[in-house]
């Protein structure tokens, strides 16, 4: 076939045109790749200098299409076919005839600007490049190519066969029709495309590696171990890694690559890499694929965790406990309540005490329609409820937890009250009984301070809905006695509640974390990069967040939501954590999220 010359305008093209690929570079991410493309019916060209990582390849992609076969996914004649669609070579010049290039080497721009450079003496002047980095210019590889309108990004995410999101990037100088012909082709392999602009980390990254830093310099600052920190995030908020176990899959080098980039784009100190990351890049200690990062493996490449010298000791804090009989709830919300029925189910007689004794007997109804919603889903027996239902008196005043051995405040978020109803416990609760709080934002310490007992004060952030989720978070100040400290951790256990320690600071684990994520969300917006509907789906997709963060902060209501960042921006001064205006403006508008209808999204009224 003559070539067409570069001087001649490019034809349209399609997905049904994209018959050859190529992918250069075999390694995890490359080989996932080409297993894609070849079970989709494409000839795929593996290329890589390595014999050692093709063969590799070629036995991955075996083995992935033998278990395709065993889960009934695809027939044995489809195996055969995918696999003779599949061949590897070490020249770049193995990709003359594809009609595709995906580029995915090493996150180094000098190794990606040769292979682009090189690339234009090989293909085709119709083919696209494509590159598969996540942190590095789309622009500026572009800007190396002679072909630069055919140049874009295609970043899938790891594991490519499984993970759903595509996102496909642009720079100023890409042809539309390269973009509709990628994107056509990400339809086709049952992926959801999600279209972004040229800058450092894209949507899901840009977002993702924000936190995963926030938590690396969290660990740096011994605020919290390892494996709390992983746990708080897994069980208070759904997601599947824990963040620093997550740095170590990427590879610690791989996410310090990133922050880089991210970095000198933004100049937000809260992009700058920990330097926990490039102290253990130094040494080697690059994650699962050294066999040791954050945590140690059993070895390079494994995922089984094994103990260390940093592993907690199984038998926790050896301290003396208190003894917890009896169990008083101050509140009369969904969050007193949830609590109050997450101890009776453990067997605790709870006092549920409310300002007024009818708030507290509608506190008590709604455990009593919680247990009923339980039995009908066979989480417990009628016998089970009833048990429970029976532990928990209601009482119009704080003066029924007058007995009680340990007293949990689940009040406004208002420091202020919360200060009082302290200082009235002092007053009322007997010498020795544990003073708990729920807040999830505020300072412990100021509630300890109300009063004359501080080292019985103690917080206890449970996560809502309290009976449903497992985590919560063991806030000591400094004034917090041990034995305090060690009663709550074993209620905790007995409720059958993850507990996690963590210092007296704003947000604690969780909304430290978490929160600023959401914000940089609401910020990528107000800058025009990408919509609601594109952010929500890069973070479901392409981090396996069980909410996109529009979603999570309707549900959490933007006003709570907006109180929280402002917090974190008083107590830490980092000017990335400033609330960003399009936040502050929907709560000005009344627009708090589901609660009132409408937030970042309308919704029907009930």
């Amino acid at each position: 076939m003559d070539r067409i010359s570069a001087s001649e305008p490019s034809p349209p093209r399609s997905a049904s045109s994209i018959g050859t690929v190529a992918v250069i570079g075999l390694g995890t991410m490359g080989t996932g790749i080409a297993e894609v493309l070849a079970l989709s019916g494409r000839t795929v060209v593996g290329i890589d200098v390595s014999d050692a990582a093709a063969l590799r390849a070629g036995a991955a992609l075996e083995a992935a299409t033998a278990r395709a076969v065993e889960r009934g996914r695809i027939t044995e004649a489809d195996r055969r076919a995918a696999l003779g669609r599949f061949r590897t070579a070490r020249e770049l010049s193995a990709a003359a005839d594809a009609d595709l290039v995906i580029e995915v080497v090493p996150e180094d721009y000098d190794l990606k600007h040769e292979v682009f450079t090189a690339l234009d003496a090989v293909v085709r002047p119709t083919a696209i490049l494509a590159t598969g980095t996540n942190a590095l210019s789309v622009t500026r590889l572009a800007a190396d190519s002679a072909r630069p309108e055919r140049v874009l990004g295609l970043h899938f995410f790891n594991p490519a066969p499984a993970m759903k999101l595509v996102e496909i990037v642009s720079s100023v100088l890409t042809a539309p029709d390269a973009v509709g012909a990628v994107t056509e082709l990400a339809h086709e392999l049952g992926k959801e495309p999600v279209a972004v602009g040229d800058r450092p980390g894209f949507v899901a990254d840009g977002l993702l590696f924000g936190y995963l830093n926030q938590a690396a310099a969290m660990y740096e600052a011994r605020y919290a171990t390892r494996e709390d920190i992983d746990a708080a995030m897994r069980l208070g908020c759904g997601l599947p890694m824990g963040p620093l176990a997550l740095l170590d899959l990427i590879g610690i080098d791989t996410a310090r690559t990133v922050l880089e980039a991210m970095y000198a784009a933004s100049h937000d100190r809260l992009h700058a890499p920990a330097p926990v990351l490039g102290q253990l890049t130094a040494a080697g200690l690059t994650g699962r694929k050294a066999g040791r990062g954050f945590y140690t493996y059993e070895g390079p490449g494994s995922a089984t965790v094994v103990p260390d010298a940093d592993t907690p000791h199984p038998g926790g804090d050896r301290s003396a406990v208190r003894e917890v009989r009896s169990v008083g709830v101050a509140g009369s919300g969904t969050m007193a309540s949830g609590i109050a029925e997450v101890f009776a189910k453990a067997g605790y007689p709870v006092v549920l005490a409310a300002r007024t004794l009818p708030k507290a007997e509608a506190a008590r109804a709604r455990v009593e329609k919680s247990l009923a919603r339980s039995v009908e889903k066979g989480r417990l027996t009628a016998a089970e409820r009833d048990t429970a239902l029976a532990l928990v008196t209601p009482a119009g005043s704080l003066d029924a937890l007058a007995e009680v051995d340990l007293a949990v405040e689940a009040v406004a978020e208002d420091l202020e009250v919360k200060r009082q109803l302290f200082a009235t416990l002092d007053k009322i609760c007997k010498p020795g009984a544990v003073l708990a709080t729920t807040t999830s934002s505020l300072p412990v310490v100021a509630c300890a301070r109300a009063t004359s007992r501080p080292q019985d004060v103690i917080g206890m952030h449970f996560f809502n809905p309290a009976p449903a989720m497992k985590l919560v978070e063991v806030v000591r100040t400094v004034l917090t006695a041990d034995d305090v400290h060690a009663t709550v951790r074993a209620v905790c256990a007995r409720v059958r509640k993850h507990a996690v320690d963590c210092g007296d600071r704003a947000g604690f684990i969780v909304n430290a974390l978490l929160f600023p994520y959401l914000n940089n969300a609401v910020k990528m917006v107000e800058e025009h990069y990408a919509s609601l509907d594109e952010i929500d789906a890069a973070m479901k997709l392409g981090g396996g967040y069980p909410m996109g963060p529009f979603e999570l902060l309707d549900v959490v209501g933007l006003d709570v939501s907006l109180a929280i960042e402002k917090v974190l921006h008083r107590e830490f001064r980092e000017p990335g954590l400033a609330p960003a205006p399009l936040l502050e403006h929907l709560v000005a508008a009344g627009c708090l999220g589901r609660k009132t209808g409408r937030g970042f999204r309308e919704y029907a009224k009930a």
